[in-house]
């Protein structure tokens, strides 16, 4: 666990922990230390914690002017025990919505599984980022943790599919990035409007 690092090829572009309108403002990092755990396993130092036991993150990028973000999940996404999306939407998506970003990209390469609680806080999100004409995808979500999400009917909520896997992100400019998954988002509104 401790090797698998968030991705760091966007650090010319932006430091979440440099930000002084981003959620993990002011972090310190070690880079040799680690002191985060998912379950018994350390994992590596650079990822942020933001109140779950079991999921992490990392804030990759922020537009304000464009009103974007982009996150790398990892860990365990459990609403059962824990209630991420809780942690999720209050301590990240609250403080980046009350900045103005109203369209969330969650890359899910490193979520390992789903666990499902109660939907309200996906509605209350989704309810808060539509009146902005905003949206919350997942990328890449493993098809077991694509399943649970699609059994806990989390589809209403987040875009999700086939449509937003397989998506060969890292080599790419968050910029570049963002319009291919925005391109995708628009084409799927356009075809659920008719």
């Amino acid at each position: 666990m401790h090797d698998i690092e968030p991705h760091f090829r966007w650090r010319d572009y932006y430091i979440a922990s440099e930000d002084a309108r981003a959620p993990f403002f002011g972090r310190k990092y070690s880079e040799f230390y680690c002191t985060n755990q998912l379950y018994n396993f350390f994992i590596h130092p650079q990822w942020d914690e933001f109140g779950s036991a079991t999921l992490y993150g990392k804030l990759l990028y922020v537009d304000y002017d464009a009103s974007y973000a982009m996150m790398e999940l990892m860990g365990e996404w459990n609403d059962t025990l824990h209630n991420d999306i809780m942690y999720l939407k209050r301590h990240v998506v609250d403080v980046l919505v009350a900045e103005g970003i109203s369209r969330f990209v969650f890359f899910c390469e490193n979520l390992l599984n789903f666990h499902a609680g109660d939907d309200d806080y996906y509605a209350e999100m989704t309810e808060e980022l539509r009146e902005t004409g905003g949206w919350a995808v997942l990328v890449n979500t493993r098809a077991h943790v694509e399943e649970e999400f699609l059994e806990a009917s989390l589809d209403n909520y987040l875009l999700l599919g086939a449509d937003y896997n397989d998506l060969n992100w890292r080599p790419h400019k968050p910029q570049i990035v963002f319009a291919m998954i925005e391109g995708v988002v628009n084409g799927r509104i356009q075809r659920l409007e008719y």
